[in-house]
């Protein structure tokens, strides 16, 4: 008997670490293939840049619809079918079909990779009573995938496969994520009746929303960190374009060894407390790398943000976790927060760096760290009066 829990907890977990890896290798080959898209489609930039834009709009669009079907078929039928859409997608772009399909496929992909999202941060939390170890290992298998997906696409591209085996090879692998899912033993398929409370009381807790609030912010910062400041770096011309772009690799594995800490800092420091020593953290980095031309400098700032970076996100929902257990829809509002922080805050950049210049642009994101430390206190002190 505890050899089959032993086994049936692997095959409910496996799955979400598996696919987690996938999904970051996923996310970071979208943008190492754009250029190659580009180049073979003729299309403009801004055109590739509504590709990017399909993408971050169907992951947006997966919180609202994969709830709905979650409430009507079952959590398990929901992610097998989500998670089909990306492979499909893959095949569609690989194909190079007219820029309206490419757009659908992105949009496709976006809400394969948006539920894949949703279902993982709800089981984990759920299996593991929001313990932010288990939620920072998960999503350090997320960096992994990050991490390797460039190599990878160099190699391929290095002995002469083209960026097309890239795809096909994405194909392969989302699907692989497709099968572990249809053979997961989910706990649970589907409450909505049995379940009924635990799925409205999420909107009832404050630190649902502070803690939605903080990763809106969070994640704008960390996508300008990661979208703007090659371009930053660039036009102050601290900094040539490849020592730029290898920054973001630098940030990639910080963040992996930030996770690593994390889940282990987490055995025995409060998780709130974690938070808020996080944000204080990004915010010395944040000044420090803004603050200076001396590349040394720069690098050190950049690697500490990304290890710093890391333990926010999966910490913060497992901070949430008393609000979200057993409640897709939370988990998906919660989530739907996160990113449309960091679709908006990238796009208010560009427009005050048209307006008034980058470097005057980029200090709008002094409110995103200023407002993390602030809510990151509050947490706090709701953690003290709820007793989370």
């Amino acid at each position: 008997m505890k050899g089959f829990k032993i086994n049936s907890r692997f095959s409910l977990i496996f799955p979400c670490y598996f696919a987690f890896f996938v999904s970051g290798a996923m996310v970071l080959t979208v943008g190492t293939l754009l250029p190659f898209i580009i180049s073979e489609t003729r299309i403009s930039y801004s055109a590739a840049g509504g590709l990017l834009s399909a993408f971050a709009v169907g992951n947006l669009m997966a919180s609202f619809i994969f709830p709905f079907l979650a409430d009507n078929i079952g959590r398990k039928a929901s992610i097998v079918t989500m998670s089909f859409l990306i492979p499909l997608s893959w095949i569609l772009i690989a194909m190079l079909p007219s820029l309206p399909i490419m757009y659908a496929a992105f949009i496709l992909m976006g809400i394969g990779r948006g539920s894949i999202s949703i279902i993982n941060n709800s089981i984990i939390n759920d299996n593991f009573d929001g313990k932010p170890a288990a939620l920072n290992l998960l999503h350090m298998t997320f960096a992994m995938g990050a991490l390797l997906s460039p190599a990878i696409t160099s190699i391929f591209v290095y002995v002469g496969w083209g960026w097309k085996a890239v795809a096909y090879t994405m194909v392969v692998a989302t699907t692989l994520v497709f099968v572990s899912y249809s053979a997961m033993k989910i706990d649970y398929n589907w409450p909505k009746e049995k379940h009924k409370e635990n799925s409205v009381k999420f909107y009832k807790m404050p630190v649902f929303y502070v803690m939605g609030i903080l990763l809106f912010l969070y994640l704008g910062l960390e996508n300008c960190v990661n979208g703007w400041f090659v371009t930053y770096f660039q036009n102050m011309r601290i900094m040539d374009s490849t020592y730029a772009t290898n920054l973001v690799s630098l940030t990639w594995i910080m963040v992996m060894l930030g996770r690593l800490l994390t889940a282990k800092l987490s055995t025995f420091i409060d998780k709130n407390w974690l938070i808020f020593a996080y944000c204080v953290a990004t915010a010395v980095f944040f000044i420090l790398m803004i603050s200076t031309n001396n590349v040394a400098v720069i690098t050190v700032a950049i690697a500490g943000l990304g290890f710093f970076f890391a333990g926010i996100y999966p910490t913060s929902v497992s901070s949430a976790g008393r609000s979200l257990t057993g409640s897709t829809t939370g988990m998906s509002l919660f989530l739907a927060m996160a990113a449309i922080g960091g679709i908006v805050t990238p796009e208010i950049v560009g427009i005050a760096a048209d307006a008034k210049g980058l470097t005057a642009a980029i200090m709008i994101l002094s409110f995103n760290v200023v407002g993390m430390l602030v809510l990151s206190l509050v947490n706090i002190k709701i953690s003290k009066r709820k007793g989370q």
